[in-house]
């Protein structure tokens, strides 16, 4: 089994920093778990489009993740989740207000409704 293949499995947060052997603060990971996590997905990806994994050793990919999850970490001891914003919800916060459309004023007057 691959070290990506062991991550693949990992249930949390914690297990991901447990496994790669990043230290961490837990009052950190418990307000931005979901954004470390995340955070650590895009720059795994960006690696992954790279190349960097091919004819890597699982100790080299290994190592690889584990800078890559400290670096994921580290933003967010430096910052917060919503200056961050990698989320929708968050980017949505901040975004320009577009003018909401009018309401077509579909008014039927009642007296069109009956026979005369």
């Amino acid at each position: 089994m691959s070290a990506l293949d062991d991550l693949g499995r990992l249930s949390s947060a914690e297990d991901f920093f447990s496994y790669l052997g990043v230290e961490f603060d837990p009052a950190v990971v418990r307000v931005s778990r979901l954004h470390i996590m995340r955070r650590m997905g895009q720059y795994l990806k960006g690696l992954e489009l790279d190349g960097a994994f091919a004819g890597k050793s699982d100790d080299e990919v290994r190592a690889l993740c584990a800078e890559h999850l400290a670096l994921a970490y580290q933003d967010f001891v430096e910052s917060s989740p919503i200056q961050e914003r990698l989320f929708k919800v968050h980017k949505d916060a901040v975004a320009p207000k577009t003018e909401e459309p009018k309401p077509n004023n579909a008014f039927v007057p009642l007296s069109s409704l009956t026979v005369v």
